[in-house]
């Protein structure tokens, strides 16, 4: 059965699964790093010494795909002895976590078979052209990580807009408009971007100004390959030769006719430039440069007939064209290029007092943060006019959560967590140091990224020597990136003191390395039990993108609704998206 295909019934299945498991083991995710040493954590949770604890997880990330039904014991529960509640078989743990995360549970599609669903069964089971006919090259003005995101979320927002015969996107937390962008050059689609930052909105308008310019470059260059590909060329026709600039770029046209008296060079922007912010711009070219300058060969024109050797009839010809062509470019321009708006949004924002010009319309979010991704969701259920969504959440420590007796967020508005009624229904929480963990990247970490073990090392010992010589140790002050600039362990627990604006003078630099060395025996116990917590993220990330994969299954006008892995977890860590379509009758009808 296709993961887009899953009931509701089996998507609370899924749910209670994940439930159960984290039941068990949420107490270890909220555990604070913190207090780690004060709270003799590792004793707490565990019946093992660490080095079992690293070596099985070593062979379980080696291992790979998770090894469904494992033996759990009618002494153990995922691990865990049922008599003291402590770890005693590390390695029913890890296979239990690989069982609850969402690959493990099977309710994932791939990026390819949403589009090739998309594809199939849409309007005219056609595959939408790229809007330019010219493929623009992402990664020349942005990062790599970026760039397959964008490239990867765009074909499949562009699929959703074609299968639901849609041409307008809204682009929540768009941020520096990178997929805004890219979707209006690349598939032609009229994209509102809207941010709560006018920092951003400012970026992304002066980013979208470049980029509108050359996108009708990148038009013009397109019909006239069309027309050359239908006109005949004769011998006496003019050829152009291209050659390098003075840097090394092929910025120059030359147009070789008669004689080298019509010689003609076409720059591209090279109008109204300082010569000292050029000099600087070569040196520090900005990503948006980079992007600019792949375009010079296929934007530049060739020379022009001189208008004196052109007759009246001809003259007057030409400049009704250009008029005409300058009107269809005005029209062309709104449809072409993202209007990026500021405004803070949620679930009751009315987009229709924001866009004056909307229509039925497809919203996206790449990456929105906190409880901007499920207000995304029930933007899309409430709202008539927006068909389709396709959301990428991050962030998750920043969610609101309604039923966390700990709560200091969600006071006056919606929460971000549950947002399905069937988890509301049992009032479930998670918690914030688990929604925490939930944001550690497992690929990454396996792999040797992530987790800086001595800052973490340090900050609990610093926690310990708090709980002996202040009072003041569950200050509400932060001690902050200290570790960075700290040199020694001994100079990082002074900058703290004085972040925290306690009285350094009542430990000498020996008593203070003391610490250390007293607890460097055990740094062991923190890795291992870290280690853990990372495990457990995809399975916290699970329960909380199942939560909206089932509030978007409880809406009876949404026809279809799936998970979707979209990126590489390598590259980007937060890599699903859900998606939702709502249903053909429903949109006619609103």
């Amino acid at each position: 059965m296709k993961p887009s295909s899953f009931s509701l019934t089996e998507i609370h299945r899924r749910i209670d699964e994940v439930k159960r498991f984290l039941s068990r083991t949420l107490d270890i995710a909220n555990a604070h790093t913190v207090e780690f040493y004060t709270q003799d954590v590792w004793s707490r949770f565990m019946a093992l010494r660490p080095e079992e604890v690293l070596l099985a997880v070593s062979r379980s990330e080696q291992q790979g795909e998770p090894q469904h039904g494992g033996t759990e014991s009618s002494r153990t529960t995922f691990g865990f002895c049922c008599d003291s509640n402590r770890l005693v078989d590390v390695r029913e743990l890890l296979q239990a976590a690989k069982a609850h995360s969402l690959p493990g549970l099977g309710v994932c599609m791939s990026r390819d078979e949403l589009l090739q669903d998309l594809k199939e069964n849409g309007p005219d089971s056609g595959i939408p052209s790229a809007g330019t006919g010219a493929d623009l090259e992402p990664d020349e003005f942005m990062n790599s990580k970026k760039s397959h995101e964008v490239q990867s979320m765009s074909e499949v927002v562009a699929c959703l807009a074609h299968r639901c015969g849609v041409k307008q996107v809204i682009d929540v937390g768009s941020g520096k408009g990178y997929l805004s962008s890219f979707l209006s050059l690349q598939h032609n689609l009229r994209v509102y971007g809207i941010d709560s930052s006018s920092t951003n909105t400012h970026g992304a308008q002066e980013r979208n100004r470049k980029l509108k310019k050359f996108s009708r470059a990148y038009q013009k260059h397109t019909k006239a390959a069309e027309t050359q590909v239908e006109a005949t060329h004769s011998p006496q026709e003019e050829s152009a030769e291209i050659k390098p600039g003075l840097n090394g770029d092929d910025d120059v046209l030359y147009g070789v006719g008669a004689g080298n008296e019509s010689r003609e060079e076409v720059l591209i922007g090279s109008s109204d430039v300082n010569p000292a912010a050029e000099r600087h711009s070569e040196l520090n070219p900005e990503p948006e440069e980079l992007f600019l300058s792949t375009l010079s060969l296929d934007v530049i024109q060739t020379p022009r007939v001189p208008p004196s050797q052109l007759s009246a009839e001809e003259r007057e010809r030409r400049k009704r064209e250009n008029l005409e062509r300058k009107a269809q470019r005005r029209t062309d321009s709104t449809g072409a290029v993202f209007s990026p708006l500021t405004s803070y949004v949620t679930a009751e924002t009315e987009l229709r007092e924001l866009i004056n010009e909307l229509e039925d319309a497809v919203v996206v979010g790449l990456h929105t943060c906190g409880d901007l991704a499920p207000s995304t969701l029930r933007m899309f259920v409430a709202k008539p006019e927006l068909s389709a969504v396709c959301s990428v959440g991050c962030c998750y420590h920043l969610l609101s959560e309604e039923f966390d007796p700990a709560r200091q967020e969600c006071l006056q508005s919606l929460c971000g967590f549950p947002l399905s009624q069937y988890l509301r229904d049992q009032s479930w929480f998670c918690g914030r140091n688990a929604r925490m963990s939930a944001c550690l990247a497992l690929a990454r970490v396996s792999l040797g990224q992530g987790i800086q073990m001595e800052s973490l090392f340090y900050r609990a010992v610093l926690h310990v020597i708090l709980r002996d010589h202040y009072s003041s140790y569950k200050s509400e002050k932060r001690v902050g990136n200290v570790y960075s600039k700290a040199k020694t362990f001994v100079d990082y627990v002074r900058r703290a003191l004085r972040r925290l604006e306690l009285d350094e003078s009542k430990l000498s630099d020996n008593d203070i390395q003391n610490y250390h060395d007293t607890y460097r025996v055990r740094m062991d116990e923190m890795h291992a039990f870290n280690m853990l917590k990372v495990t457990l993220a995809p399975c916290i990330e699970g329960l909380i993108l199942l939560d909206r994969l089932c509030y978007l299954k409880e809406q009876e006008d949404v026809s279809l609704s799936a998970l979707v892995q979209l990126f590489d977890p390598l590259l980007s860590p937060r890599c699903y998206a859900v998606v939702g379509l709502k249903s053909y009758g429903k949109r006619i009808t609103s």
